[in-house]
């Protein structure tokens, strides 16, 4: 597998956005967007592991203003020090940072046809709005915590989307997950998938306190499924 790292520019600076390529070399795009941690060894994992099933995937570093190349351990002192990295982070800057990556990943070389994204917690977010704002061509969302409180720009997501939750997650109450399962009815191409006893960050295979092996390659089968469905590799 190849990787390199890209450069991305925006206004007030760059940012590093590391790059896995596909044995064929070519394929369709996906912009994987971080989680507290920074792009570190999970992420990177994710990487890897979805360009050997056919993508170009890009993963934007978006503390760069807070604290460029942030990997967080995944201890407790690893988790606090992410998540006080995370409240300082400015969201509105990273979506708009994330949109300007995504045009970068979409416009390079051995990107083929179509470019999603695909977010995790924090990303989750991040991903979603994005297909608010028109840009993917498909959006998987894992556990992104803004997003029962913004259903209202449902509507505007026209991509299709995939929301995946854990209904034991403590950051995300069972009862604001019901609210994204309620404002997806009726919308195609938009699918909710809950995991009743699972919790935050439970792909997460690196967080002991999060992971849950009995739900973790479910979610990753939902998701590969849906991305072979709205992004094929050819």
């Amino acid at each position: 597998m190849t990787t390199r790292t890209e450069q991305v520019t925006v206004s007030d600076g760059a940012f590093d956005m590391p790059v896995w390529l596909p044995a064929s070399g070519r394929g369709p795009g996906i912009l994987l967007i971080q989680e507290v941690w920074g792009v570190g060894p999970y992420i990177r994992k994710v990487g890897e592991d979805l360009a050997a099933l056919g993508y170009v995937v890009g993963a934007p570093e978006l503390f760069w203003r807070l604290h460029e190349h942030w990997e967080g351990a995944h201890d407790d002192a690893g988790l606090a020090a992410s998540l006080d990295l995370a409240s300082r982070f400015d969201f509105e800057r990273g979506v708009d940072d994330s949109a300007t990556a995504l045009a970068h990943l979409r416009g390079l070389p051995e990107v083929a046809g179509r470019t999603g994204a695909f977010g995790i917690c924090l990303g989750g977010s991040i991903g979603y709005m994005l297909g608010a704002r028109g840009l993917p061509d498909a959006v998987v969302a894992f556990y992104g915590s803004a997003i029962p409180d913004a259903t209202d720009l449902m509507e505007s997501v026209r991509a299709p989307l995939l929301c995946v939750f854990g209904g034991s997650d403590p950051y995300i109450p069972r009862d604001k997950v019901a609210r994204v399962e309620e404002a997806v009815i009726g919308r195609p191409g938009v699918e909710v998938r809950v995991y009743e006893k699972a919790g935050h960050a439970f792909h997460n295979h690196l967080a002991p306190r999060f992971h849950d092996p009995e739900h973790a390659p479910l979610a990753w089968d939902a998701a590969t499924t849906f991305l072979s469905r709205h992004l094929p590799v050819t």
